[in-house]
């Protein structure tokens, strides 16, 4: 039965209504051990500074007065290091390395303590790098201008520019090791924003070494070097003409002569260019059966001589085998028997003649035809010619237009 505005029902519901409002407003400390809790406040502003097995971790501090320190986990929390508040003003910053970690990218939490132990909410700073073997083993010296590695400046070579491509965004400096002409080691630093730099005390002939370093990022902690020191290609001269205003005529005994004075040796350095008609040639009297030779004086001793352009006659006469041979100095060295004699070749090396080069052609001998000596050729000042036989079949007879020594500067 429906009891309609039941006195008992009204009486019931306001004994309960008066119950609840007892209750105190606290009552949930005890499931927190009768403590209340609390979150100091947390760090802003977040930076790392990647370096060589270490990190550098910054952040703008918590404002909150009751903060006293810091800690940082990494590994899912296994490690952690801690950090005092040393200021609350987040104008400021706060900054710790790190060291001991493994080239990774991690993740770090920081938490805010107070006194009593209570912790902020974790700040995550992400993919917080670090560097090490594996990116020192990346990175490469900066290369050098592969076709234009340097430029010697004077004839001694001991002013030398070397020449660089452009540096890496991450380069910092590359250092240059040499020998100065004072025979010190010096080292001198090419900027990344330089790609040429100039020695002015370089001793020509050593080795140029160079090594660079980079690092990660512009705020890194550390620089690297690269592993390896590498070294520049061989600094030397190019091959260089001898000059020729320096040349004469040498007349020893057994010295072939020439058909008249307009055709003598010295036609062979007078600069023309390609084989010469005549009388524009040398050309043998024709009274020396071959192997017959002739000599000249270069005017200098070269220690490099390396190589002989030899140019024929436009028509006949043309040497196609014949031996090259030089010495520094003249005295007492002339052959005391003909060329064409079988003794010939001991006689000369016994009077201190060097064989520079046999040469034995397969064409018709008007070239022009270089021919190469070893870099191992001694001191040489003067050049003889032994012809030994010519495209022409002639048995006493030979022409050329122009020799054109050079040497290794």
């Amino acid at each position: 039965m429906f009891i309609k505005n039941s006195p008992l029902l009204w009486i019931t519901g306001l004994v309960c209504l008066l119950a609840s409002c007892t209750q105190k407003p606290d009552d949930f400390k005890d499931f927190l051990n009768g403590q209340e809790l609390k979150y100091p406040g947390a760090i802003t502003q977040t930076f790392t500074r990647p370096g060589n097995l270490r990190l550098g971790i910054g952040w703008s501090p918590s404002p909150d007065p009751s903060v006293t320190k810091y800690r940082i986990y990494w590994n899912n929390y296994a490690d952690s290091t801690e950090v005092a508040a040393s200021t609350h003003s987040p104008s400021d910053t706060i900054f710790t390395v790190i060291k001991g970690l493994q080239e990774y990218t991690y993740s770090f939490f920081v938490h805010s303590f107070d006194k009593n132990g209570n912790r902020s909410i974790p700040i995550e700073i992400q993919n917080a790098r670090v560097y090490g073997a594996t990116y020192r083993n990346s990175l490469m010296n900066r290369p050098f201008n592969l076709t234009d590695p340097y430029k010697l400046l004077n004839d001694n070579g001991n002013e030398i520019t070397l020449n660089f491509l452009a540096a890496d965004s991450t380069n910092t400096i590359t250092y240059i090791r040499y020998i100065s002409t004072a025979d010190e080691q010096k080292e001198i630093s090419l900027p990344p924003d330089q790609n040429s730099i100039t020695l002015n005390d370089y001793k020509y002939g050593t080795s140029v070494a160079y090594q660079s370093y980079y690092t990660p990022n512009r705020v890194a902690l550390d620089t690297f070097s690269v592993g390896l020191v590498d070294t520049f290609p061989n600094i030397e001269f190019g091959i260089v003409k001898c000059d020729k205003s320096l040349f004469r005529e040498v007349n020893l005994p057994y010295d072939v002569g020439a058909y008249e004075g307009q055709t003598s040796v010295s036609k062979l350095w007078d600069g023309s260019n390609g084989p010469q008609g005549y009388p524009n040639i040398f050309h043998s009297d024709g009274n020396s059966s071959l192997p017959h030779h002739f000599t000249f004086d270069m005017g200098k001793a070269y220690d490099s001589l390396r190589t002989l352009e030899v140019t024929g006659r436009d028509c006949c006469h043309n040497p196609v085998e014949y031996e090259i041979w030089g010495i520094a100095d003249i005295t007492n060295a002339a052959t005391s028997v003909p060329g064409n004699d079988a003794g010939w070749k001991d006689d000369a090396l016994a009077k201190g003649w060097i064989l520079l080069k046999e040469v034995t052609r397969s064409d018709d001998g008007k070239g022009p035809y270089t021919v190469n000596f070893s870099t191992e050729t001694p001191r040489i000042r003067y050049i003889r010619m032994r012809i030994k036989r010519v495209a022409s079949g002639d048995n006493s007879s030979s022409n050329l237009s122009e020799l054109t020594p050079a040497y290794k500067k």
